[in-house]
């Protein structure tokens, strides 16, 4: 006899087990899912019948879920802009703009690298292109290695958290509780304020090393610098004119309420054809290109669609044994309140990244932590929210998607598992020596981690930009206090169409 408190233990248990066995992700969790369910059926806590839940979810919030159509157009959109020739004018014209000062290479790939992530919203793509690109120009003038191949795996990375970013997509679908939820264009609006906090921090680390060790990032000498003065300015604009219309498309239209996250991903993908079309001088194999962004879209969404049902299969029967009811309770009671619930939080996803990636941990994870994350946080941000309480859990669980965003880019760039160092190493020359990547991406995953204690310091990095809706009447009495906390002098009697006073657990007449 299995006590039902030992269920969503063993059930995590048995999934790493299913992993250590070779599996692939998806599957280990419908082979978990499925094999606990048997389990708890034989033992009585839940029936058959209950396993019809699986394949309602399947159909009802995966195969039919149109947020998810978004991400093949977004992929689509990040295969073609990968080829299309707009990285390369973009970081010869900003390393011709930024040469003549130290670390001028490093400032145009960091800005480069936050402009692409704004229009192509995957990693690989970046890392590879920019790497491509700028590693050998880099090696030339003369950069310290390790800083070369760090900046170009961390402006390769913050694809992840600019927007139109699939891990926002895919937080804002998981992102969902009784109490509120987090749509994209909320999520797109948060990660503003970090991404360009980053980018800074990015920015300012590269100032402060040209000044403690001019010789790891020399000028360009200024022999080699071709352009000047309006032909410099003029390709410049070459460039970032385009990815402006592309941004316009895909976030500016989601952000004033044009169009839906898919329309605008269908809108992206056809600005990034058109404009492939109007550089094709410049690409040898047009039709060959599209052929290949097509079978890398339909590679990713197949992995997407696979790990989302074997995630719902393992939610069913997690839910099904309390594990929602066991990971409240466990995260709930951590010492230090709603501080040290995002802090053992993010250490806990920071460490899941060496071993899964963020598809995995998003639909693992998240949907399980949602619900505690509106318990501790909504009251945080109640009184930036002018006193709604529908408002603060919705800015909760954006605040903590867009934290787990920022988190979850180190799951790129810490060694040795980092996806982003396997690109870098695979299109790096010869002479550039492995540990020379994998100690070049240290400092930068320290500002990442740096990222995240801001961002659980200042929420309002993330709110600023959210709606905040008209402030609640006084007669109303919102708040997430519990029974205890509640003033001992009796309440008056009202009737039943008098305000109601909404708590954590249950709303209260």
């Amino acid at each position: 006899m299995i006590p039902l408190e030992w269920m969503p233990p063993l059930m995590f248990g048995g999934l790493i087990v299913f992993m250590l066995i070779g599996f692939p992700v998806a599957f280990s969790l419908m082979a978990a899912g499925l094999f606990f369910s048997l389990i708890a059926i034989s033992e009585g806590f839940f029936g058959m019948a209950f396993l019809q839940a699986i394949p309602q979810r399947i159909f009802g919030s995966v195969l039919a879920n149109d947020l998810l159509l978004a991400i093949p157009f977004f992929t689509f959109m990040g295969a073609i802009l990968e080829r299309c020739g707009l990285a390369e004018e973009m970081l010869d014209s900003m390393g011709q703009l930024f040469g003549r000062v130290r670390g001028g290479l490093g400032y145009s790939v960091i800005i480069v690298g936050f402009i692409l992530g704004a229009i192509t919203g995957t990693v690989a793509a970046q890392v590879i292109a920019m790497a491509m690109i700028s590693l050998p120009v880099m090696m030339r003038y003369g950069y310290n290695m390790r800083y070369a191949t760090g900046v170009l795996a961390a402006s390769g990375t913050i694809t992840q958290l600019v927007p139109p970013s699939l891990v926002l997509i895919v937080l804002a679908d998981q992102l969902k509780t009784q109490s509120g939820s987090a749509d994209v264009g909320s999520m797109y609006l948060g990660a503003w304020g970090p991404s360009l906090l980053q980018i800074a921090l990015f920015a300012l680390y590269t100032f402060f090393l040209s000044r403690i060790r001019p010789d790891y990032l020399p000028p360009v000498p200024e022999s080699d610098l071709t352009l000047k003065g309006w032909a410099l300015w003029k390709k410049c604009l070459m460039g970032i004119i385009p990815s402006a219309v592309l941004i316009f498309l895909v976030l500016g239209t989601i952000m004033t309420g044009i169009a839906t996250p898919t329309e605008s991903g269908a809108m992206g993908a056809m600005g990034a054809l058109l404009l492939a079309w109007i550089r094709r001088a410049s690409i040898p194999n047009l039709n060959g290109l599209v052929q290949e962004a097509y079978q890398n879209t339909m590679r990713i969404t197949a992995m997407v669609v696979f790990i989302l049902i074997g995630s719902t299969c393992f939610s069913v029967v997690f839910q099904g044994v309390d594990g929602g009811f066991w990971v409240e309770e466990l995260f709930s009671n951590l010492p230090g309140g709603w501080v040290g619930f995002l802090v053992v939080v993010n250490l806990f996803v920071f460490f899941l990244a060496f071993f899964l990636d963020f598809f995995e941990i998003a639909f693992i994870v998240v949907p399980m932590l949602a619900p505690v994350a509106v318990k501790l946080l909504a009251p945080v941000l109640l009184a930036s929210m002018n006193g709604n309480p529908q408002a603060a859990a919705s800015a909760a669980l954006v605040w903590f998607g867009v934290m787990l965003c920022v988190n979850m880019q180190t799951s790129f760039m810490h060694p040795p598992f980092g996806f982003a160092l396997f690109y870098l190493r695979g299109v790096a020359p010869k002479e550039v020596k492995s540990s020379d990547i994998y100690w070049g991406a240290l400092p930068w995953v320290a500002l990442q981690l740096v990222m995240v204690a801001v961002v659980i310091a200042f929420p309002v990095l993330v709110t600023t930009f959210l709606d905040k809706p008209a402030a609640v009447v006084e007669s109303q009495d919102f708040n997430f206090t519990s029974d205890e906390n509640k003033p001992d002098t009796p309440s008056n009697k009202v009737d039943e169409d008098a305000p109601v006073t909404f708590q954590l657990d249950k709303p209260v007449k």
